[in-house]
């Protein structure tokens, strides 16, 4: 096998890993029974009104917010449509296996191991550059429009998702909170050990006459 090959190899490995991961992470994080993910009170918030899984309304969700990207003139890629299928999937077969809102001696480190690895798989994902997923690629195109560092776009992004998703129904509670405001650091934090802080920030490579992004 060529050097090349290789390289496209690994790489394609890494995505799937990061976007099972990720998945899993959702499933732990919302068993814990401290609170579920931003994103999962909106999906749940919205899977009460219409009856599906929360799995199967991550799929539909993802796949509208790849509009918002037409404005951020963000490009999608295998990374971008193997999110939208592959997180839910993953989700619900994961999610039976695990134990439901079970005694804090098991939820805390549940909860706390899903948001560091929620935080991890985002950037083994998003790092071997076939484009992010819709929700993070929301994220890395505002990044690279405002200037502004990931660690705040992502926050204010999860916030927003939380309120939303709390006024259709959604749960929250201590573990929404943590992934709310620790997520971004983390994520931040896994860039730069991984050295992936340019896809991270939607930076394919340095350009001279586009704003720096704080990703450090």
């Amino acid at each position: 096998m060529s050097s090349t090959a290789l390289s496209l190899t690994r790489r394609i490995v890494g995505l799937y890993v990061g976007l099972a991961l990720y998945g899993a992470s959702m499933a732990m994080i919302l068993r814990s029974g401290l609170g579920n993910i931003p994103w999962d009170v909106l999906h749940q918030g919205v899977a009460e009104h219409v009856h599906l899984s929360i799995g199967t309304v991550s799929i539909i969700v993802g796949a509208a917010v790849l509009l918002a990207w037409i404005p951020l003139r963000q490009r999608p890629g295998l990374g971008t449509v193997s999110n939208v299928l592959v997180l839910g999937v993953v989700f619900d077969l994961v999610a039976p296996h695990l134990p439901d809102s079970p005694a804090l001696t098991v939820a805390v480190p549940m909860l706390l191991g899903g948001i560091v690895v929620n935080a991890f798989a985002t950037v083994v994902y998003i790092g071997v550059r076939f484009g992010p997923g819709p929700r993070d690629g929301l994220m890395t195109g505002l990044v690279n429009r405002t200037g502004w560092s990931v660690r705040l776009i992502r926050t204010v992004m999860e916030v927003t998702v939380v309120a939303v998703g709390f006024a259709l129904g959604g749960t929250l509670g201590i573990g929404t909170v943590l992934y709310a405001v620790g997520v971004g650091p983390l994520i931040q934090l896994f860039a730069r050990v991984l050295k992936v802080g340019d896809a991270v920030s939607g930076r394919s490579e340095p350009a001279d006459d586009r704003p720096a992004v704080a990703v450090d």
